[in-house]
């Protein structure tokens, strides 16, 4: 198993707020099944910060990668742990990042950005609207 490291305080807020509000298995898998990634099989377990995703043996590499940053894009998840194969390239954006920057930075042409947005799909939805301590897949 994987292990891949969050920003705990950034990430989509899904439990209303508040100090002591934290993520729940239910509510993450009603996540990642509202990006339409289908969740048959997947099991996502909550331990404090860290989740824990297995199971969805009929996901693609692409999808169980979506469901780890789905899952960890979300407030107050600090760590995912997943079954991959392979070794995924993930960023964590920086403040002051833009697509076109990460896409030079790790696709050496600033032109791709597209790449990026379209690998980030469903949880992206405006190439603009990325925020620090966000994590994105970086195609290979």
């Amino acid at each position: 198993m994987g292990l891949w490291s969050f920003v705990k305080g950034a990430g989509k807020s899904l439990f209303g707020g508040g100090d002591d509000a934290g993520a729940s298995a239910d509510t993450l898998n009603k996540e990642v099944a509202d990006l339409g990634i289908d969740t048959t099989g997947l099991d996502i377990k909550v331990d404090g910060e860290k989740v824990t995703v297995s199971g969805g043996e009929n996901l693609s590499a692409e999808d169980r990668e979506k469901v780890i940053l789905a899952v960890g894009n979300v407030e107050g998840v600090g760590e995912v742990e997943a079954d991959l194969e392979g070794d995924p390239t993930f960023h964590t954006v920086e403040k002051g990042d833009t697509l076109w920057a990460i896409s030079e930075k790790t696709l050496g042409n600033g032109a791709r950005y597209k790449e990026i947005f379209e690998a980030n799909k469903p949880m992206l939805k405006d190439p603009d609207l990325i925020y620090p301590g966000q994590k994105l897949r970086i195609p290979s």
